[in-house]
């Protein structure tokens, strides 16, 4: 499935973003550089969502991905570093293609199942300042 729409970023721009379904990580993606990466992730039967003072609003686990890192490394680390939550089993489920002024920036989606290390203390790169575990 393949979904067209569009997103205002903190600048006010309106940007048209193209979300795609993946099926096969390894065919689907093979290539392609990824910029970010966005974790939906399942504690029992709760959703973690993280919260950073500086944007004002609640939104998966997730960041950029680091030089030579593979998704699914930034996936584990991202999680770990914004909600102390160990991944125990992801899986991409989707891309999406934001079309900013300076480029393309490619971002997944993927679906994790995850236990905590211990209670989040803090986000080392001190974005994050809440986490939170919802019902869904």
């Amino acid at each position: 499935m393949q979904i067209h729409s569009t997103l205002t970023n903190r600048g006010g721009q309106v940007l048209p973003v193209v979300y795609q379904d993946v099926d096969d990580e390894k065919v689907e993606l093979a290539g392609k550089s990824v910029d970010a990466v966005h974790a939906y992730c399942f504690c029992g039967d709760k959703l973690v969502l993280v919260y950073a003072d500086s944007k004002g609003y609640w939104t998966p686990p997730g960041g950029g991905v680091e030089a030579g890192e593979m998704v699914a490394e930034a996936v584990v680390r991202e999680v770990q570093e914004e909600s102390n939550m160990k991944v125990l089993r992801q899986r991409v489920i989707g891309c999406q293609e934001i079309a900013e002024p300076q480029g393309v920036v490619r971002q997944t989606h993927s679906v994790c199942l995850v236990e905590p290390y211990g209670e989040f203390v803090s986000d080392p790169d001190g974005d994050i300042t809440k986490i939170a575990l919802v019902s869904v």
